[in-house]
């Protein structure tokens, strides 16, 4: 297993640039005025509120943190961003609406954990949704061995709840699907982690299992997604 992995640079630019803004609008200043008083152009701190992948440079914070009355310390401190796990069903919702909940949660990482990652829902299909993910700075992985076949999927849907979970949970002892949850794991040490599949309620859906057993690997939080 790969060893311990930092957060993406993206979700600590994000994370910063919430903080910043949030701030800002507390006193509530303009973006221009906030650059006036830091002595930085209005399109710099523009950048730097943009949540992209680029994070600014430190002469840059520090004069946004003088300006704001604040340390450096707890700027940075309060735009840190804890990893852990979010349930995410996609169903009933559009492709737009859900990134924005991924955004607004701080997503770093979405896994993927149906068998076959193709959805009659626009924009949930692999490719599509890799694309809308990428460009909301989230990374996007599909973890096959973490599906739950078609065999197994009535269970789930008519209420033998339990006999869909003892069979999910045996076919988690293949070499493939240990290979995943030890995937999983790794992204969730370092990122908020959203496990991805279609059924909104997750009692109803294997990733109940699946972030169940990843719970038992590391000890972080599993938070619904909103």
């Amino acid at each position: 297993m790969a060893g311990h992995r930092s957060a993406p640079p993206h979700v600590h630019a994000r994370a910063l640039a919430q903080r910043v803004r949030a701030l800002r609008e507390d006193r509530g200043w303009t973006r221009e005025r906030l650059a006036k008083e830091a002595g930085l152009a209005v399109g710099t701190l523009g950048r730097l509120e943009s949540e992209g992948a680029i994070q600014p440079g430190f002469f840059t914070v520090g004069a946004v943190a003088k300006a704001l009355a604040v340390s450096l310390d707890d700027l940075f401190q309060a735009a840190q961003v804890t990893p852990g796990l979010w349930s995410a069903g996609y169903e009933g919702r559009d492709i737009d609406s859900f990134v924005a909940s991924l955004v607004d949660s701080r997503i770093g990482v979405v896994a993927d954990v149906r068998l076959t990652p193709i959805s009659r829902k626009k924009g949930f299909s692999k490719t599509r949704l890799g694309e809308a993910l990428a460009e909301a700075g989230i990374e996007y992985t599909h973890l096959r061995g973490l599906g739950n076949p078609k065999d197994n999927r009535e269970p789930f849907w008519d209420g033998r709840i339990e006999v869909g979970r003892a069979r999910f949970r045996s076919l988690l002892r293949s070499e493939e699907a240990q290979a995943d949850l030890d995937r999983l794991a790794e992204h969730a040490r370092a990122s908020r982690v959203a496990v991805l599949c279609f059924e909104k309620d997750e009692n109803r859906c294997h990733r109940q299992v699946v972030l169940e057993t990843v719970r038992s690997r590391v000890s972080v939080p599993v938070n619904p997604l909103a």
